[in-house]
């Protein structure tokens, strides 16, 4: 009787590899990069520096990938870096135009000027929930309030559009109702503008140009503050040495000057 032979395990099932970081984001920021750019720009209403502001913060999410990666919400975190860099202070020092709302009706440019007439925490907060879309405990979070500080910034950002803007149709009506009409408004403000954002691949590599020479420059201050410490040390005494005394005070008059005691013949 023939033994019968065994017959090898099947080969397992292939495990589709994880894709790499740079597929994973290039795809974030071809997805999102656009819509940023333009939420960017209602808050500042200046095109260039949303644009900067956007390509900065995905640069900044490539050096620090591995942290982007591994969060909740890789968008939002980009979303946060670009609107701290849009609104920093530092910005308000460079002059100023008119805002540039392109291919906006009369009405979205009076929008556009009104909205950004509010503080910039009140701008924040009402493009994250009505025209972004968030919760209020989301809002809240990304702007590092409380619920209820978020939620009074929200309301008294409505109420200024609705007194600024009658035409809105925001007064009297439910709050819910106004963050509906606010989104549908933003929406289509934000969608007229034009963006050209540079490709992923180039954002990556300006970013990693960025972080070396960013290193680079860290490295060399360090290394001049090392050699102005050596010559310190180099050069300091190595003991102290008291400042010259002083001779003292003598009582009594004071001796006349040599001319003094000349006769007057000799003067």
């Amino acid at each position: 009787m023939s033994k019968r032979k065994r017959q090898p395990p099947p080969d397992p099932a292939p495990v589709d590899a994880a894709p790499s970081p740079t597929v994973v984001f290039d795809e974030l920021c071809a997805r999102h990069a656009d819509a940023l750019v333009r939420q960017t720009f209602l808050l500042t209403g200046r095109p260039r520096l949303a644009r900067r502001a956007v390509v900065r913060a995905f640069q900044l999410a490539w050096q620090r990938w591995p942290e982007v990666a591994a969060d909740p919400d890789p968008a939002g975190w980009v979303r946060a870096v670009a609107y701290e860099h849009a609104l920093a202070p530092w910005h308000r020092f460079r002059p100023r135009r008119r805002p540039a709302a392109k291919g906006a009706t009369p009405e979205d440019r009076a929008l556009l000027r009104a909205f950004l007439e509010l503080p910039a925490s009140y701008r924040r907060t009402l493009l994250l929930h009505d025209g972004v879309g968030l919760g209020l405990y989301e809002t809240a979070a990304e702007v590092e309030a409380s619920s209820p500080a978020a939620a009074g910034r929200l309301m008294h950002a409505r109420e200024r559009l609705a007194e600024r803007l009658p035409e809105l149709g925001l007064a009297g009506r439910s709050p819910v109702r106004q963050g509906e009409l606010l989104r549908v408004r933003l929406g289509e403000l934000a969608a007229a503008q034009e963006v050209r954002v540079p490709a992923p691949r180039t954002v990556r590599t300006r970013g990693t140009r960025t972080a070396r020479w960013t290193t680079g420059a860290a490295i060399g201050l360090a290394g001049l503050v090392a050699a102005a410490t050596a010559v310190t040390v180099l050069t300091a005494p190595d003991r102290y040495a008291p400042p010259p005394r002083r001779p003292a005070a003598t009582s009594g008059p004071r001796p006349a000057p040599a001319e003094a005691r000349l006769t007057p013949a000799l003067r």
